[in-house]
């Protein structure tokens, strides 16, 4: 087993808190606020860790990290015991913020837009990817790209991947999805907003976004695609043909984090030697899981378990 390395390219600092009610123009006091290591691939590596436990190999987490909110990601991760590569830049790491109100349950998510990195320093995060020991076997890459770094940066990741061997996974919205889309991509896993995006058309239905998904791996922007459709499971889409993979139902506490959940499932599933069905399933139910659990925290190894036996003794 060879592993899987993570990038991050805006990551970040995650602050949730409780508050009575939220109330404009009035000092709001919150309850103990809760610190953990955020962004799209360093949750997909937080997942990986609960969903395969400490005696399996790491998902190494690269990403920038600068000044003092850097140091604070950097120990956070130390905390939670994930392998990590940081690459030092000079802006700041951003911090975001989730509040729940306790009155109506409501959740309140203010993301920051993190700092704007140098050419020289974006340019030494593909260098240390492509000096990654030993060689990958999967690259996950995913979340927002900060300012200063462009956007086909996804699409020169794909070309580092090519290079090392890995089979590259792709989380991205907008143009840096686009613009990564055709270029040997394994894995694309857009939500539903994304992917219409991605086709540059709108969803009408169930079977116009099979088509569209369909046509969307016919012509080589992907090998698979997998559409994430929140409540409602997910769309797996290949040379093999369409399928619909629904979500158990469970209790929802907060959705944040379920689509990362649901990328390390998938990922690790393939990595253990899964099917691409029984893997979409395993992310399905890493997905469906991390909804169960409150503000910030992801999907539980245990849960996910669970909800993936219920998947498979459904599938046909």
């Amino acid at each position: 087993m060879q592993g899987i390395v993570t990038l991050t390219m805006n990551p970040a600092i995650d602050k949730s808190a409780v508050v009575e009610s939220v109330v404009g123009e009035r000092k709001l006091r919150c309850k103990a606020p809760a610190y953990q290591p955020g962004g799209g691939g360093i949750n997909v590596s937080r997942a990986i860790r609960k969903l395969a436990g400490e005696s399996a190999p790491p998902a190494v987490a690269l990403y920038p990290s600068g000044s003092a909110a850097g140091q604070m990601l950097q120990t956070l991760l130390d905390r939670e015991g994930i392998e990590h590569h940081p690459v030092p830049v000079e802006g700041w790491t951003r911090e975001n913020l989730t509040v729940r109100e306790e009155l109506s349950g409501q959740q309140f998510r203010f993301g920051m837009p993190g700092p704007r990195l140098k050419e020289a320093e974006w340019q030494e995060c593909l260098n240390e990817l492509e000096k990654m020991k030993p060689r990958p076997d999967y690259i996950v890459a995913s979340g927002s790209l900060p300012a200063g770094v462009p956007d086909d940066f996804y699409a020169r990741v794909a070309a580092v991947a090519a290079e090392l061997g890995s089979k590259l996974v792709v989380d991205a919205s907008g143009e840096a999805l686009r613009l990564a889309a055709g270029h040997g991509l394994y894995l694309l896993a857009p939500n539903l907003r994304e992917f219409g995006e991605l086709v540059q058309d709108e969803v009408k239905d169930d079977s116009d976004m099979e088509q569209l998904a369909t046509q969307v791996v016919e012509a080589g922007q992907t090998e698979v695609l997998v559409v994430s459709l929140g409540a409602g499971g997910a769309l797996l889409v290949s040379r093999e043909g369409c399928e619909r993979v629904r979500a158990p139902t469970v209790s929802i506490q907060s959705k944040v984090g379920a689509g990362d959940s649901m990328i390390a499932g998938i990922v690790l599933a393939l990595e253990r030697g899964e099917s691409l069905r029984r893997a979409v399933r395993f992310g399905v139910a890493a997905g469906s899981a991390a909804v169960m659990t409150p503000g910030t925290e992801l999907c539980r190894g245990e849960d996910t378990e669970r909800l993936y036996a219920q998947l498979i003794s459904e599938m046909p």
